[in-house]
C-alpha cells in the first residue's frame, strides 16, 4: 500500500514544530481521514476540529501545504505525494492547540452587526430574483479560510479595525435584502474598516461555496460607503439642510 509523509504542526500558543508521521494511502481518502489515521494510531493526543466530514459545517479549516482548506473537501490523490504534506494551523488565528486555533474574534466581531430589521408594515413579497442574490451569501459555513487569508488580518493584524470578508458578506446578505430596512453603512465604514480592503479576490479564491465575496458583496458594500459618505452632491445637500436645521 502507498504512504505518504505528513508533518504536521504540533505545539500550543507559546510554540510548537512539525511532527512527522507516515499514513497509508486508501482510494478516496481525504487529509481529514489521514489526520484521524494519525490520531488513531500514532498521536492519540494529536488536536484537530472537525464535524461533518462533509464539507457543511466548517469545522476543519487548516492550512495544507501552505494553502488554506477544508481539511475534509482536500483529496489526497489531488496532492503531490513525492514529498512530505504539511498541515499547519490557520495563521490568521492564535493557535489554542496542534491544529486548533482561537477564531472566538469572529463572533464578536458579529456582533457588532445590527440584525434583520423589517419595514414597519411592510408586505412579505419577494421577487425571485431578491431572494437568489442574498441566498448565495447564506451558503456561507464560517469555515474562517477567507478571513485566514485576508493579508489586512493575516499580515497586518488588524482586527481592531478591520471586520474581515466573512462578515462583509453577513453585511451584504442583509443590506441586500429587499424588506430590511437598516443601514449599515456607518458601521462598515467606521467600526468594519471596509476601506482597508484592497479587492484583491484572495477570499474569493478559497472559499469553498464559491461565494463571489469581492465581486457581489465587497465591491457592491464600497459603493455603498462611496455613495454615502462620499459622493459630493450628497454631502452639499447634507451640509443645506444641516444649515437650514
Amino acid at each position: 500500500m502507498a504512504e505518504a509523509i505528513f508533518e504536521v504542526f504540533r505545539g500550543n500558543r507559546d510554540g510548537g514544530k512539525p511532527a512527522t508521521y507516515r499514513v497509508p494511502i486508501a482510494p478516496g481518502m481525504v487529509v481529514l481521514d489521514a489526520l484521524h489515521y494519525i490520531q488513531a494510531h500514532q498521536a492519540p493526543d494529536l488536536a484537530i476540529r472537525w464535524n461533518c466530514k462533509a464539507g457543511k459545517c466548517g469545522s476543519c479549516s487548516a492550512e495544507v501545504n501552505g494553502r488554506p482548506r477544508l481539511t475534509c473537501k482536500t483529496r489526497m490523490d489531488a496532492l503531490p505525494l513525492d514529498k512530505a504534506i504539511t498541515v499547519t494551523p490557520m495563521k490568521s488565528f492564535p493557535v489554542i492547540k496542534d491544529l486548533v486555533t482561537d477564531v472566538s474574534w469572529n463572533y464578536r466581531v458579529n456582533k457588532k452587526i445590527p440584525p434583520f430589521e423589517p419595514r414597519p408594515g411592510v408586505e412579505w413579497k419577494m421577487y425571485q430574483r431578491d431572494v437568489d442574490r442574498v441566498q448565495e451569501f447564506r451558503k456561507c459555513i464560517e469555515c474562517f479560510l477567507c478571513q485566514n487569508v485576508c493579508h489586512v488580518l493575516r499580515e497586518h493584524e488588524e482586527k481592531e479595525q478591520f471586520g474581515g470578508p466573512r462578515f462583509f458578506v453577513r453585511v451584504a446578505a442583509l443590506e441586500m435584502h429587499p424588506l430590511d430596512s437598516k443601514s449599515r453603512t456607518r458601521i462598515l465604514k467606521d467600526e468594519l474598516g471596509i476601506g482597508l480592503c484592497n479587492i484583491t479576490k484572495c477570499c474569493t479564491e478559497v472559499c469553498p461555496e464559491e461565494i463571489h465575496i469581492t465581486d457581489n458583496a465587497i465591491i457592491p458594500l464600497k459603493e455603498r460607503v462611496v455613495d454615502e459618505f462620499y459622493d459630493p452632491v450628497l454631502f452639499l445637500v447634507r451640509k443645506i439642510r444641516g444649515a437650514n436645521k
